[in-house]
């Protein structure tokens, strides 16, 4: 059986996706699976080992556009949009399915699966499409996502360049697609010299987007100085081994945090405007902080409670300095 599986992006959605092929494999052992991904985030779904191949498809005007090669037996579109809906009805897959949330007409090319009640997370409503095209029941999520040796050799040099212990290292992204999803730089700063203060590596991620430049530059003016970046440094695949090597990450509703949940690594999560019950990490809820008031209302001390938590302390360690206040 051949499997065409559609999730051209973003880079969080790519990885929350990342269990469909996990169903399918597990269904379905010997089955090629390919993923149609945008060029951009491709590096997510080459590190996923239930993955046999992967294309990378930038949809345009041309016809060609929106073809992947090769005869397939079903098609899965995991995004919902226009141009996800006409990569799969291209396939000409004798199975066609996708994701409940459609947009812009996709429901006119692709019929959607309905998720199960108990499917809350976008993760489990996005392996439903998958396990309603191979008769697969509800089983455990697997992300199946891996780092390269050769990425993780990459991220420990830029480290040990910057002057960051590889071993005690956490990764923070003051970043996110939306003004509204950012916790205040004041705030970042506060988690940052909290850790440094304890003996760790507090490390800058993002991309090399000028919001994403202006979003750390902020938390540097708003009292952490010295922090340690490597802002725009990394190529997809050496994001995801640098938050493999990391001890935890802080973050927003961004890409980094699904990654770090896929590899297991405490995700500490900052939400408002959306809710954790269906875009948190996956599976690390009890780790979210969320006000639906405004993000500037999560105090630092209660995230530094929660990181050192996950770091390994017990209630028994104080805290370094006080954190609190916004001013700070």
């Amino acid at each position: 059986m051949r499997l065409l599986i559609v999730r051209l992006s973003a880079l969080g959605d790519v990885v929350c996706g990342l269990p469909a092929a996990s169903v399918v494999r597990r269904a379905v052992p010997d089955a090629e699976i390919v993923w149609a991904v945008d060029p951009r985030f491709a590096g997510v779904v080459e590190c996923c080992r239930a993955v046999d191949r992967v294309v990378r498809l930038k949809p345009g005007r041309r016809i060609a556009d929106y073809q992947v090669d090769g005869d397939f037996d079903i098609a899965l579109d995991l995004q919902g949009l226009l141009k996800s809906a006409l990569v799969t009805r291209a396939s000409r897959a004798k199975l066609r399915l996708g994701y409940h949330w459609q947009r812009e007409g996709a429901s006119l090319l692709v019929p959607h699966v309905v998720p199960a009640e108990s499917s809350l997370h976008i993760v489990e409503q996005v392996a439903d499409v998958a396990r309603a095209a191979v008769g697969e029941p509800g089983c455990t999520v697997e992300f199946a996502l891996q780092p390269w040796d050769e990425d993780l050799d990459s991220v420990r040099a830029k480290l040990l360049e910057i002057d960051a212990d590889p071993d005690r290292c956490v990764v923070l992204n003051a970043g996110a697609g939306w003004v509204t999803k950012r916790w205040p730089p004041a705030s970042f700063a506060a988690v940052a010299r909290a850790l440094a203060e304890a003996g760790w590596s507090a490390v800058f991620i993002g991309g090399p987007a000028p919001a994403d430049q202006a979003a750390v530059e902020d938390v540097c003016a708003a009292g952490a100085p010295d922090a340690r970046s490597l802002l725009g440094q990394t190529s997809v695949r050496e994001l995801i081994a640098l938050i493999a090597m990391a001890r935890a990450h802080v973050g927003g509703d961004t890409g980094s945090s699904h990654i770090a949940a896929a590899l297991g690594v405490p995700a500490v999560g900052l939400y408002s405007i959306t809710l954790p019950i269906r875009s948190c990490p996956y599976g690390q809820i009890l780790r979210c902080h969320y006000d639906p008031v405004g993000l500037d209302r999560i105090l630092p001390d209660d995230v530094l409670r929660t990181l050192f938590e996950a770091l390994g302390y017990t209630a028994e360690h104080a805290i370094p300095g006080p954190h609190g206040s916004h001013d700070a």
